[in-house]
C-alpha cells in the first residue's frame, strides 16, 4: 500500500508561503525571494508563466503540471511580498463569475 501524498490547495500554500516569509533567509528560498523585492518576484512569476505555456504547446502533460505548480508558488510569493490577501482575489473572482465573461469584460474601463 501507497502513501497518499498530501493535498495542497492554493489557500494552504499561500499559508506556508506566509510562514517561510518569516524565516531566515538562509534557510528559505522563499525568503530569500522576498528579500530580493516586488520587481525579482514579478519577474520569476513571468517566467514560470512562460515556461508553463511552452510545456503546454509541447503537449507535455508532466511538464505542464510542474510548472504550473512553479506558477502558483510564485503568485503566492507576489501576492505575499504586496500584502495582497487571498480574500481580495476570491471576491474579484466572484464579482467576475457572478456575470458571463464577455459581459465582464465589456464593464472595464476602457484605457
Amino acid at each position: 500500500m501507497s502513501e497518499s501524498k498530501p493535498r495542497v490547495d492554493f489557500d494552504a500554500l499561500a499559508a506556508i508561503v506566509a510562514q517561510r516569509a518569516g524565516a531566515d533567509a538562509g534557510a528559505s528560498y522563499t525568503r530569500s525571494l522576498i528579500e530580493k523585492g516586488v520587481a525579482k518576484c514579478a519577474q520569476k512569476l513571468g517566467e514560470e508563466a512562460v515556461e508553463t505555456a511552452l510545456a503546454a504547446v509541447a503537449a507535455d502533460t508532466k511538464a505542464v503540471v510542474s510548472e504550473a505548480a512553479d506558477l502558483l508558488y510564485h503568485l503566492a510569493v507576489l501576492l505575499q511580498v504586496r500584502g495582497v490577501p487571498l480574500e481580495d482575489i476570491y471576491a474579484e473572482l466572484g464579482r467576475r463569475t457572478a456575470q458571463s465573461g464577455l459581459e465582464e469584460k465589456a464593464s472595464r474601463p476602457k484605457g
